[in-house]
């Protein structure tokens, strides 16, 4: 049974184990063992269990390991559409922004916290 887990709190390591226990579940649910999965992945058995262990494995597998479960329709969830907005979109004149900007330095520094007092 698969743990509650809170992305945005957990280390790079708690979400890879915890990605590769929902990519074992999801296997085991579709009753294929790892050499089965290795093999329509195209990878060993070895980095299927990396995988499924929390281990690290490179991007490449895991898009091949998804697409071999037929996970391949996830894809777009991962990541939002960069499409600009409407609005920016009439603020660049109808051009796509091609650079990031360097943030101002008063953006940044212009509040700060009461000096403590001096203890005498």
């Amino acid at each position: 049974m698969a743990q509650k887990i809170d992305f945005e709190l957990a280390t790079p390591s708690e979400v890879e184990g915890a990605l590769g226990r929902r990519l074992e579940e999801i296997r085991l649910s579709r009753n294929i063992n790892q050499t089965q999965l290795a093999e329509e992945a195209g990878v060993s058995r070895r980095t299927i269990t990396r995988l499924e262990n929390g281990k690290g494995v490179s991007l490449d597998t895991l898009i091949r390991v998804m697409r071999a479960l037929g996970l391949a329709d996830r894809f777009s969830t991962l990541l939002p559409d960069p499409s600009v907005r409407p609005v920016e979109r009439v603020q660049f004149q109808g051009q796509e922004r091609k650079h990031a900007r360097k943030k101002s330095k008063s953006a940044s520094g212009s509040w700060k916290w009461a000096e403590e007092p001096k203890k005498q």
